[in-house]
């Protein structure tokens, strides 16, 4: 695991569901900048967090309960190589 010791100009925060993910992207002052839900999907999240992708930190919550098999059945769904 990675420790982040600096200041982020950009925090992402997911809440993550098999079908839905809540986005939460505050700015370094705690300024909200994006609050929305969208459909699970790499594209549009990519597309989301894209003007914000320079210097960015993401956290995801999930349950674990669904999360593994949702991998196993549709691995498209999330691809944490691609994101970066």
């Amino acid at each position: 695991m990675r420790f982040y010791t600096k200041q982020h100009k950009f925090y992402c925060g997911i809440d993550l569901h098999a079908k839905k993910m809540y986005l939460c992207i505050l700015d370094e002052t705690g300024e909200i900048r994006l609050h929305r839900n969208i459909k699970t999907d790499r594209e549009l999240f990519l597309k989301a967090i894209a003007p914000y992708r320079e210097n960015i930190v993401v956290a995801i919550e999930c349950m674990f309960t669904w999360y593994q098999p949702s991998l196993k059945l549709r691995p498209d769904m999330l691809d944490r190589r691609s994101m970066c």
